[in-house]
């Protein structure tokens, strides 16, 4: 699978984030977002360790963007959230990935590496900017 909820709801906080004029909460975002809080914290704490968001601590604490949105590409907020990047297919990034073992005479690997490639390729062009404007 692609993208699971893990990018879904990193893309959708990071909207808010950016959109907000202060730091927002894992309690704010959660509520307002309706996503389950312990789920999204932890995907905040993966952006954090990425270098997404930076977390401030305090009465007025929470995460804001590390950088500025034009800057965040959607493949790095999804690899972040994912804690890997995403593949279109479960070998799309190794023919050593095979799950079917059939690697050494796999006739459709190429084309799904290809694929891979392309959809990397796009992901990268894409900001978080691109999400907001």
């Amino acid at each position: 699978m692609l993208l699971t909820k893990k990018s879904e709801y990193a893309l959708l906080s990071l909207v808010s984030i950016t959109k907000s004029d202060k730091a927002k909460n894992v309690d704010e975002l959660s509520k307002e977002l309706n996503i389950p809080k312990s789920f999204l914290a932890k995907i905040m704490q993966n952006l954090a360790k990425n270098k997404i968001v930076i977390s401030q601590r305090g009465v007025n604490g929470g995460f804001i963007l590390a950088r500025a949105h034009d800057e965040l590409t959607i493949l790095e907020i999804t690899t972040a959230a994912e804690e890997r990047i995403p593949s279109v297919f479960e070998c799309s990034h190794s023919i050593h990935d095979c799950p079917t073992d059939i690697a050494s005479t796999c006739t459709i690997w190429p084309l799904l590496s290809n694929l891979q490639g392309k959809v990397n390729n796009f992901l990268e062009e894409l900001t978080l900017k691109d999400l907001t404007s």
